[in-house]
């Protein structure tokens, strides 16, 4: 283990930005509505011991079904998507390569026998990735920023949008400070002449170590050409969704998390069912549910947040879309829904 995966803490001019930022209170961030990781002060105790017992549903009983598509070979006029587990996505536009909150290392914590990905759902690397023109960094947790995966990829990146502090962590990782622009909540950054996009609120936390909240946690909002995508972080339900969907009118197609929700924890991640509110809020067209099917961060069975999603999603009318990891999403063409991850968990 390298002490560098842990990162670095903002300092200076950024440190200073920070504490200027509205969102900025009290020596950290806050969300919008008054938030709590453990809002029932439940014993650390009994959750490690929750965790622990976990039943063996938790994981896949097989390899995970996938498809590996050459991702450097893909062009459409309109989006097309390539979902890469957990909440790592490719989004491609006439040649325009989107790349959001890569892991890529296997694990999804600093050490590499915890939070290990399922069989069959860790089949891309940095390597297969092609010319990324847009790195879109959510926040600073390990399942969403890789050390490993930024070390690989930022020499292929060229622009890089982090949520506000992230970039301290990056900058001690070697990544040329000119590509990264970081954004504090409501503001803009125009990356190219058809590309914009704005940091919008999330409801969560951040941190690498024992402290948190000292760097951002955002949603954005990417504009490409004529297509408006929701670019959903990790994040408890409240009413930013519907802020957000208000202020921008509706979404042709939104990422949002589904998974890794727990009782203990029901201010931080959305339950499925919430997922689908969300979606309603912000009048999304098509909804992708993200956050589930590579790790176990949680004591869910492993398909249970797609099937709850999938079944809120029919009560409700809403389009979805819940591709293989690495089958190619064209948002211009017919879908046909295969549901994929219906076979035996282990017992």
């Amino acid at each position: 283990m390298s002490w560098k995966v842990f990162g670095k803490k903002p300092a200076g001019e950024r440190l200073e930005r920070i504490e200027n930022s509205l969102n900025f209170r009290d020596g950290k961030f806050k969300n919008i509505e008054p938030t709590s990781v453990n809002p029932g002060d439940v014993s650390i105790f009994k959750i490690i011991k929750k965790m622990l017992s976990r039943p063996g549903s938790v994981r896949p009983s097989e390899e995970i079904p996938h498809i590996k598509t050459d991702v450097k070979a893909l062009f459409s006029e309109k989006p097309v998507v390539v979902w890469f587990g957990h909440s790592s996505y490719l989004i491609h536009v006439k040649g325009f390569n989107i790349l959001v909150d890569p892991v890529f290392s296997g694990n999804a914590s600093p050490v590499n026998f915890f939070g290990k990905a399922f069989p069959g759902s860790d089949t891309y690397d940095a390597e297969d990735l092609p010319t990324i023109d847009l790195l879109i960094l959510t926040h600073d947790h390990y399942d969403h920023l890789d050390f490993p995966s930024i070390q690989k990829l930022h020499p292929k990146v060229d622009k890089i949008v982090a949520a506000l502090g992230v970039g301290a962590h990056l900058e001690y990782w070697g990544v040329d400070p000119e590509k990264i622009n970081e954004l504090d909540w409501w503001q803009e950054h125009e990356v190219s002449e058809n590309v914009k996009i704005t940091s919008t609120p999330s409801r969560h936390f951040s941190g690498r170590g024992l402290q948190r909240a000292k760097t951002l946690w955002s949603s954005f909002v990417l504009e490409i050409n004529d297509t408006r995508i929701f670019i959903g972080s990790d994040s408890g339900y409240d009413g930013s969704f519907k802020e957000i969907g208000k202020k921008f009118g509706g979404f042709d197609l939104a990422f949002l998390e589904c998974g890794q929700y727990g009782k203990y924890w029901p201010q931080i991640h959305m339950f499925p069912e919430q997922t689908i509110m969300a979606a309603n809020d912000l009048n999304a067209e098509i909804t992708i549910p993200v956050h589930w099917g590579k790790f176990v961060l949680s004591t869910h069975p492993w398909n249970e947040p797609v099937k709850r999603f999938v079944a809120a999603a029919e009560r409700e009318n809403r389009r979805f879309v819940a591709p293989q990891i690495g089958e190619a999403f064209y948002l211009n063409k017919k879908w046909k829904q295969k549901n994929w991850w219906e076979f035996e968990a282990k017992k």
